[in-house]
């Protein structure tokens, strides 16, 4: 497996230079999160993900999460290295101080979340699953609920899942068939079966809450009847401590291609006692506030996947010897070159360079507008944080996932043969990667979400609330020396962005389906060129320290390079989402069913 070695220094580089965490700190009040105590976190993070995490994630997916007779056992060393997260304090990092939280700022967090995923993602499943609880039940539960419940998952001593899919839909929740039923003590008897329930079971806490969306019986059909309920695997006593054992079990865990140590579990619910979060029939909004925080750290999974699949492969890049460089040897003293001389395995790495970085600037971005939103006293701002939190979480997810995909695939392909041999970790995190595009909402789903609800269902507000951040952000250096032949390419495809959004809903207005049809590769345009914004705004400032005499010359020069990189080989690939989703949906839907027969 790939030693990681967290990337504090890129981290840094964007929160301190390119996005100013410090200033957003002040601004909404996070007085603690001072940059020395923020740099103090990142370092003892780093420590805990290199050194505990990291060493278990090849051992966990070999020997997996274990189901025997309703109960999970988790991989050796997994339930020790998280009672030290708790005793570290990480659980409850931006957590509420009135339930025992330290009160950080989320976008910290995350920074911490983002080491953990790379280190071992599988083992992250465990408190993200929790902390995306924890956010739902703050901003809908009731005082009572919260004491109850946000104290101990806090702690660190309880911990929390999500429950929506069940085995005869996914997507479509509205056809669900959970039933809560309403008791006379105030509680509801839920019964139900769900699927896919990531750390629905495990042996890391006293207590697992699960929050379930389930109807009652005279629930109106569809989504607008869909309430969510807190059900706790152990009832709570008077004292607030375990009782005894709900109507919660677990029927089994899934045998999956990757995150084999998260247990991925069915859950039963016999008239198992919830509690009602929120109103009646508004159970979906409830969980949206938990969703869209999943689907943030979803999008960083493929990050971190990509992250850690880039770092063994330049490792592997520089010590592995094959033929002599067309351009004479590099090496005299040695039988071959090492293979990072060669062109193609250049195109390999500054691929994967350019998408991680990029992302990692998206996602920083979209974490910086959480806090705002959230905690900003400005309302004007939290207005505008919103709005761009709304456009970019689908973004975040699908783009990011795919892109982690493609960069796991390519460091595989550094290794050739080797990189699909177990023995190396590389094509482990390609089969961790794959479940990211996949769950908290497909990335279909999700580019159905950009553009059908957000893009075209606000009739191009959302899109312009960021187009207007990259035309300012030309125009800004639109006679710049260096970056001018790239201001001028961005302007060009933020123009082309709204003109095609113009076009697509006026043929949706005759033939919907071509929103459809055009979805997937309007996202995949919009996230390269959301990346190309921020490569620009990270290029700006490198080339501003590199002015200003900087010490850590090769830092600043290789964001130039990788920028300029990133312009010329990758960013041009918007071209070909433009033809394919200006081509329209009649080659897709032209076919019947048994036209597809083999």
């Amino acid at each position: 497996m790939p030693d990681y070695k967290a990337p504090l220094r890129d981290m840094r580089f964007l929160m301190d230079e390119v996005f100013d965490y410090p200033a957003t700190y002040a601004a909404i009040g996070a007085v603690d999160a001072t940059p020395d105590l923020v740099g103090a976190i990142l370092e003892e993070g780093a420590k805990f993900c290199e050194q505990v995490l990291a060493p278990l994630n090849r051992s966990g997916d070999e020997e997996g999460a274990v189901w025997k007779d309703g109960e999970v056992t988790t991989p050796k060393g997994f339930k020790e290295a998280f009672a030290q997260y708790v005793e570290g304090g990480w659980n409850g990092l931006a957590s509420d101080p009135a339930y025992g939280g330290q009160g950080l700022p989320s976008s910290l967090a995350m920074a911490i979340g983002e080491m953990v995923a790379a280190a071992n993602t599988s083992w992250g499943m465990y408190p993200g699953l929790t902390h995306g609880a924890m956010s739902a039940i703050h901003a809908h539960g009731s005082e009572e609920q919260k004491q109850t419940y946000l104290t101990k998952l806090t702690e660190g001593r309880w911990t929390g899942t999500m429950c929506l899919t069940e085995p005869h839909c996914g997507t479509d929740l509205g056809i669900i068939k959970t039933r809560a039923v309403p008791q006379a003590d105030g509680s509801y008897a839920v019964s139900g079966t769900k699927i896919f329930i990531s750390a629905g079971e495990h042996d890391m806490s006293e207590n697992i809450v699960h929050l379930v969306l389930a109807k009652l019986p005279d629930a109106p059909a569809g989504t607008k009847g869909i309430s969510l309920f807190i059900v706790p695997k152990f009832n709570v006593g008077a004292d607030g401590e375990v009782a005894e054992r709900n109507g919660v079990s677990c029927g089994s865990i899934e045998h999956k291609m990757g995150i084999k140590a998260s247990a991925t579990c069915v859950m039963n619910f016999d008239s198992a006692k919830g509690f009602l979060i929120g109103e009646l029939n508004k159970g979906l909004n409830c969980m949206f506030t938990m969703m869209n925080h999943a689907r943030l750290g979803t999008g960083m999974q493929g990050l971190c996947n990509g992250e850690a699949s880039y770092q063994g492969a330049l490792r592997y890049a520089n010590d592995r010897l094959q033929m002599r460089s067309l351009t004479g040897p590099k090496a005299p003293d040695k039988p071959a070159d090492p293979i990072i001389v060669h062109p193609d395995v250049r195109r390999m790495l500054l691929t994967m360079k350019s998408l991680n970085e990029g992302c990692r600037a998206l996602g920083y971005f979209t974490a910086q507008l959480l806090d705002i939103a959230h905690r900003s006293p400005d309302e004007e701002k939290r207005e505008e944080a919103e709005g761009l939190l709304a456009f970019l979480t689908p973004i975040c997810k699908a783009f990011m996932t795919e892109a982690g995909l493609e960069a796991t695939s390519l460091g595989m392909q550094v290794f050739g043969g080797h990189g699909y041999i177990r023995e190396w970790g590389m094509e482990q995190l390609m089969r961790d990667a794959r479940i990211a595009p996949i769950y908290e909402g497909t990335n279909g789903i999700q580019a159905l979400d950009l553009l059908g609800r957000k893009v075209l269902g606000s009739q191009g507000k959302l899109l312009r609330g960021f187009s207007k951040r990259v035309h300012k952000l030309c125009e800004a250096n639109a006679e710049h020396g260096k970056f001018k032949a790239q201001v001028a390419q961005l302007a060009k495809l933020n123009q082309q962005w709204g003109e095609m959004v113009q076009q697509i809903g006026m043929a949706a207005m005759k033939n919907p389906d071509e929103v459809g049809a055009a979805s997937v590769d309007f996202l995949m345009f919009s996230g390269y060129v959301v990346l190309a914004h921020f490569w620009l705004q990270m290029a700006l400032v490198a080339e501003q320290k590199l002015a200003e005499g900087s010490s850590e010359k090769a830092f600043y020069e290789s964001k130039l390079m990788t920028c300029e990189f990133y312009f010329k080989r990758i960013l041009p690939r918007t071209a070909a989402h433009q033809l394919a989703l200006a081509a329209g949906s009649d080659c897709m839907m032209q076919m019947t069913p048994e036209h597809f027969a083999v």
